[in-house]
C-alpha cells in the first residue's frame, strides 16, 4: 500500500504552511502527522540543498506518493521541479499538484505538463536576457557609464599616472591615495592602454 507524504514550504519563519496542510487535506488526501514535512525556508535555494526536502527523499519509497500544494514549492525554477520531479519518479514515488488539478507529475500526461511549463520558463528566460541586453545596449548608446564609480577623481588619476611613471610602486601609491593596490594597477593599466 502507497505511503502519501506531503512537503509545505513557506519562506520566511514569519509565514505558516497551516494552509498548504489543510489545502491537501481538503483534497481527499490523508496524510499521517510525521508524513507532513513543513520547513521553513526560501524559494531560491534548491529542492537538493533544503535539509527538510532531504530528509523527505531519504524516507520515501518507491510506490509512495508526495503531494504539494503548488510547484513552486518543489524547486527554485522550472528546471530544479523538473530534477526535483525526475529523480522521484526515478526512486518509483509518484507526485501530485494541487494547482494542477491534482495530476500526478510523474505519468505521461504530468510529464507533457512539466515538458510544457519547462518550455515556457526557458522563453521567459530567453525573452528576459534579450531585454535586458537590450536595454544595455540603449544605455550604452546613450552614454551611461556602467560599474561603480572611480575612488579617484581625474585629477588624481593624472597624479597617480605621474607618480607611477616617476617610479613609485603601486602599494605606496594605494596607502597615499587611500584607496587599494587595484584601483592603483586599473587606472596604471587604463594608461597603458591609451599609449
Amino acid at each position: 500500500m502507497s505511503r502519501v507524504f506531503a512537503y509545505c514550504r513557506v519562506s520566511t519563519t514569519d509565514q505558516t504552511t497551516q494552509n498548504q496542510s489543510m489545502e491537501i487535506k481538503a483534497a481527499g488526501f490523508a496524510i499521517k502527522e510525521h508524513r507532513l514535512i513543513e520547513e521553513s525556508i526560501s524559494g531560491s535555494v534548491t529542492a537538493k540543498e533544503r535539509p527538510g526536502f532531504t530528509k523527505l527523499i531519504d524516507r520515501m519509497e518507491s510506490g509512495d506518493v508526495l503531494v504539494v500544494t503548488k510547484l513552486d514549492r518543489l524547486g527554485r525554477n522550472a528546471m530544479d521541479v523538473r530534477a526535483t520531479v525526475e529523480r522521484l519518479a526515478g526512486s518509483g514515488v509518484r507526485v501530485h499538484c494541487l494547482a494542477l488539478g491534482g495530476i500526478d507529475l510523474t505519468s505521461p500526461a504530468g510529464k507533457m505538463t512539466m515538458q510544457v511549463i519547462a518550455a515556457v520558463a526557458e522563453f521567459e528566460r530567453d525573452l528576459l536576457i534579450e531585454r535586458t541586453q537590450s536595454g544595455i545596449h540603449r544605455a550604452k548608446a546613450a552614454g551611461k557609464q556602467f560599474g561603480r564609480p572611480s575612488s579617484l577623481n581625474t585629477t588624481e588619476r593624472e597624479t597617480v599616472i605621474e607618480k607611477l611613471a616617476a617610479g613609485i610602486n603601486v602599494t605606496d601609491l594605494a596607502r597615499e591615495f587611500k584607496t587599494t593596490r587595484q584601483t592603483i594597477m586599473r587606472v596604471r593599466d587604463a594608461a597603458l592602454k591609451t599609449q
